[in-house]
C-alpha cells in the first residue's frame, strides 16, 4: 500500500487529501471542522478525517506532498517589494513576520502539523503543477489540453499544457503581476465583496447591470492579446504593494469610490460588474482557443480559481471548440491539495493511470459522513422530535411531498463534497417552480442578498430538456446555460423596462426560483449512482409534480462554512426559517419541536452574529 497525503495551507481555504494506492480516499477543507470560512491555518482537522477515512495514522503515510513551492513565492514577493520601495512598505511590514515564522520553514511546519510521526520525503509541487494535475488525473480523459486560471501561485497567474495517460506538461505560462485572479478581484473589492470569497457574487451581480465600461477597461486597464495573454497598467493598481486592490486612479477612471460593504448597490457598481465578467470570458475564451490551436486536443480540462466561474465555463463548454470540457470541482486552492497527492502517485512514482467514466473523482462527495446510529444519538441527545422513515422509498416520497408544499428543506446524507459548491450531501433545497422560493431562501434563510441566484438539481436524462448544454452533463455545478425558450415567459413591457435588482421581481419562465434575470441557471445534472439518495429523491419529486429539479444550494448561512456534522446541520436548522431537516432517514420538522423558541429572532440574530459578513 502506498499512501500519499495532499495539503495545501497558509494562503487560503486549506485542504488535505489523501490517495491510497492511485484511488482518492478522502479530501476535505479545514473550514467545515473548525467554522472558520476559508480557514489558512495548518489542516490539522482535515488530515485527521482523511487518515481515519483510510484508517491509518501518520507513520503509514508514505509521501506528504505541498501544492506549491513557498522559496519560489517568497523570492516574488521579494522582488515585488523591491520594485516598488519604499512604496509598500506597510504591506512588507505586514507580510515579513509570518514568511519568517512560519512559511518559509514548511517541512518543520508539517511534521509539526503531523506530530512528528512522518518521516518521511516531503514533495513541493509548483502552484499551476497542483492545479494542472487536479483538473487532468481525476478528469475522464486519456489526454486533454490542460487550462489553469487563478490570482497568482509562486510566478505563474495562468498556464497552459497537455496531459497524456500519467504525464502533465505545462508549456506556457503568464506570469505576475498580470493576473486575470487578480483583475477580477481588484472589481470584486471595487464593488464592495470580499476578496478571495466574493467573486461569486460579482458574477451573479453581473446580470443584473450592462457592459457599459468593458471598453474603457479595455482601453486603459488591459492589452489582451489574440491568444489570450495579457498586460495590465499596473498604475491603476495597489495589490503589488498595498493593502488595498485597486487606488485613486483606478476609482478616478470609473468616477466613483469604491463602494462600502453592505451599502447602497448602485446601478453602476452592477453595469462595472457585467463589464469585467464580459472582459473575463473574453480572455477565459482567447486562452482556450489559444490552448486549442497549441495542443490540438479534442477535450479541456479547467482548475484555478477562474475555473468556479461558472458563467465563463459556460461559453467555453459553447464557444471553445472543445467536444468536451472537464472542470475540477475545487478548482481553488483547496484543489491543489488534491493536485499535488495525485501528481506524485501517477508522474513522479511513474504509476499507470485508466481514465473512466464520469470521472475519478467520486462526485466529489469525499468528505465525512455519519452513520444512522450517530445522527439518532445526537438527536436524543438534543431531545429533538423526529420521524424516522422505515425505507428509502417513504423517506423521498415524503420529502418530495414537502417540496411540492413549498416547504425548505435542509438536506444532510452520505458524504460532504469538496469544494465550494453542495452537490446533494450537503444542501438547502427548493421547489424551482416556486414563485417566492428565491426570496425566501436569500432572506430569511441564507440572510444574504436578494439578488444572488440559485441552482436547479435537475435529472441528468431530463437536463438538456430544458437548458442549453449541448448535450453535455454538469454534476458539479460548474457550468451555466440559458434556459431554453420554449421554457420563458413573455414579458410585459414594464416587466422588460425594469432595471437594477428590480430584475428579481419579474418572472421570466416557468421555473422562476432558479432563472436568473439574463434567463441562465447554473445547472447541476443528477446521474444515476453517484449520490443515490439524492438522485432518488428528484425521481420522487418529478414523479408527484412532473417536475424534475429542485432549487440547490449549500447547507449554510451567508459566512458560514457549509454544515459538516449533524450538530452543524441542526444549529443551522434552527437558525434560520427552515421548515424541516431531514438527515439520514430522520426528518425534523420546525413546528414539531419544543425548544422552537431557539429560533425566535433575537436567538437567529445571534446565530448570524457569529458569521462575519463575506
Amino acid at each position: 500500500m502506498t499512501a500519499i497525503l495532499g495539503i495545501s495551507a497558509f494562503y487560503h481555504d486549506s485542504a488535505a487529501a489523501l490517495v491510497v494506492d492511485g484511488t482518492i480516499v478522502a479530501a476535505a477543507q479545514e473550514e467545515r471542522f473548525t467554522r472558520k470560512k476559508h480557514d489558512p491555518n495548518f489542516p490539522t482537522q482535515a488530515i485527521d478525517y482523511c487518515l481515519q477515512e483510510a484508517g491509518i495514522n501518520a507513520a503509514d503515510i508514505d509521501y506528504v506532498g505541498f501544492y506549491d513551492k513557498p522559496f519560489m513565492k517568497f523570492e516574488r514577493l521579494l522582488e515585488t517589494y523591491l520594485s516598488y520601495a519604499p512604496s509598500g512598505f506597510r504591506s512588507f511590514a505586514k507580510a515579513m513576520p509570518l514568511w519568517l515564522r512560519q512559511k518559509l520553514h514548511l517541512p518543520r511546519e508539517i511534521r509539526k502539523g503531523l506530530a512528528g510521526h512522518f518521516k518521511k520525503r516531503i514533495v513541493f509541487t509548483e502552484h499551476h503543477e497542483s492545479h494542472a494535475a487536479s483538473a487532468f488525473f481525476p478528469s475522464p480523459f486519456e489526454q486533454a489540453a490542460i487550462v489553469t486560471l487563478d490570482g497568482v501561485g509562486e510566478w505563474a497567474t495562468a498556464s497552459i499544457g497537455i496531459g497524456e495517460g500519467n504525464h502533465i506538461r505545462l508549456t506556457h505560462e503568464l506570469h505576475f503581476p498580470h493576473s486575470i485572479g487578480l483583475l477580477y478581484s481588484a472589481f470584486t473589492y471595487y464593488c464592495g465583496f470580499r476578496v478571495n470569497s466574493g467573486e461569486y457574487k460579482l458574477m451573479g451581480l453581473a446580470p443584473y447591470g450592462e457592459p457599459l465600461y468593458a471598453d474603457l477597461i479595455r482601453e486603459h486597464l488591459i492589452d489582451i492579446k489574440p491568444d489570450g495573454s495579457f498586460r495590465l497598467d499596473m498604475s491603476y493598481f495597489n495589490y503589488c504593494q498595498g493593502l488595498t486592490m485597486t487606488n485613486e486612479k483606478f476609482h478616478r477612471l470609473f468616477g466613483l469610490p469604491p463602494r462600502q460593504a453592505e451599502g447602497a448597490m448602485e446601478q453602476k457598481y452592477m453595469d462595472l460588474a457585467a463589464s469585467i465578467q464580459l472582459v473575463t470570458e473574453e480572455i477565459m475564451l482567447k486562452v482556450v482557443e489559444h490552448a486549442r490551436k497549441v495542443t490540438g486536443q479534442s477535450y479541456l480540462c479547467l482548475a484555478g480559481g477562474v475555473a468556479l466561474n461558472c458563467v465563463g465555463n459556460g461559453r467555453v463548454l459553447r464557444e471553445g471548440g472543445f467536444d468536451n470540457v472537464w472542470v475540477q470541482p475545487a478548482s481553488g486552492d483547496a484543489g491543489g491539495a488534491l493536485g499535488v497527492a495525485q501528481f506524485i502517485w501517477y508522474q513522479l512514482l511513474g504509476n499507470a493511470r485508466s481514465a473512466s467514466q464520469p470521472d475519478l473523482q467520486k462526485g466529489s462527495l469525499l468528505g465525512p459522513d455519519y452513520s444512522e446510529q450517530e445522527v439518532r444519538e445526537f438527536l436524543e441527545s438534543k431531545a429533538v422530535e423526529y420521524t424516522e422513515c422505515s425505507d428509502e422509498d417513504s423517506l423521498t416520497h415524503k420529502v418530495a411531498t414537502l417540496l411540492s408544499q413549498n416547504q425548505v428543506i435542509g438536506w444532510m446524507q452520505g458524504r460532504m463534497e469538496f469544494g465550494p459548491r453542495a452537490l446533494g450531501a450537503r444542501s438547502i433545497l427548493g421547489d424551482a417552480r416556486s414563485r417566492e422560493m428565491q426570496a425566501t431562501i436569500n432572506l430569511k434563510i441564507k440572510f444574504r442578498e436578494s439578488f444572488r441566484p440559485f441552482a436547479p438539481a435537475v435529472l441528468e436524462e431530463q437536463a438538456n430538456d430544458y437548458f442549453e448544454l449541448h448535450g453535455q452533463a454538469s454534476p458539479y455545478m460548474l457550468l451555466v446555460a440559458p434556459v431554453k425558450p420554449e421554457h420563458r415567459l413573455q414579458l410585459s413591457p414594464a416587466e422588460e423596462a425594469k432595471t437594477g435588482v428590480d430584475q428579481r421581481e419579474v418572472i421570466r419562465s416557468t421555473l422562476p426560483a432558479i432563472t436568473h434575470v439574463d434567463y441562465s441557471a447554473r445547472v447541476q445534472s443528477v446521474a444515476e449512482g453517484v449520490n443515490p439518495r439524492f438522485r432518488r429523491l428528484l425521481e420522487s419529486f418529478h414523479q408527484l409534480t412532473g417536475s424534475p429539479m429542485v432549487v440547490n444550494t449549500s447547507f449554510n448561512i451567508r459566512g458560514e462554512p457549509i454544515v459538516c456534522t449533524p450538530a452543524d446541520a441542526y444549529r443551522c436548522f434552527m437558525g434560520t426559517n427552515m421548515d424541516v431537516l431531514v438527515i439520514d432517514r430522520f426528518i425534523i420538522r420546525k413546528s414539531d419541536q419544543q425548544n422552537i423558541s431557539e429560533m425566535n429572532p433575537d436567538s437567529q440574530q445571534d446565530y448570524v452574529s457569529q458569521f462575519p459578513l463575506d
